[in-house]
């Protein structure tokens, strides 16, 4: 399942192209989930983030949660589109939409989605502190750290 609804870049995602990939007639709700860098984690200053990702792969689960969504909320349309390399403060580093006749399903639908990219997309970030650096990904399977095959970004 190759879609362009799901796909990872390099460069600035825009709300509102994401999201016309979910609208249609039948949708009476769309909701979607803005992801930014933010200033402070934990009580430490961030001064930016990078994100590395294993690119081929982490579309083919990009579209596997897009898969288990439809199985679960067979009336969702779903479109994700996360930022790879250096983000500044309030930039944007995914965006989550979510398409359903109803905003229960969706607002869930959504949900699932953000939590499914923590544990099985590839994509990493690294934390510039004003102290210090750290690698941090929650991926089941990369729980050991950032792979040095298959980086990008």
């Amino acid at each position: 399942m190759s879609d362009s609804r799901f796909f990872v870049t390099d460069d600035e995602l825009d709300i509102n192209d994401i999201t016309r990939l979910v609208f249609r007639r039948e949708a009476g709700a769309v909701v979607t989930f803005t992801g930014t860098v933010r200033e402070f984690t934990h009580g430490r200053k961030t001064l930016f983030l990078r994100y590395q990702a294993y690119q081929s792969m982490a579309v083919k689960q990009l579209e596997k949660i897009g898969e288990e969504i439809e199985e679960r909320w067979s009336d969702a349309v779903v479109a994700i589109g996360h930022r790879t390399g250096k983000l500044e403060i309030s930039e944007i580093a995914v965006i989550i939409a979510v398409s359903t006749p109803h905003r229960k399903d969706a607002y869930a639908a959504n949900e699932y989605a953000i939590e499914r990219i923590k544990q099985i997309v590839p994509i990493w970030k690294q934390e510039q502190w004003e102290d210090g650096q750290e690698w941090i990904g929650d991926q089941l399977e990369t729980k050991a750290g950032v792979p040095e095959e298959g980086k990008t970004g």
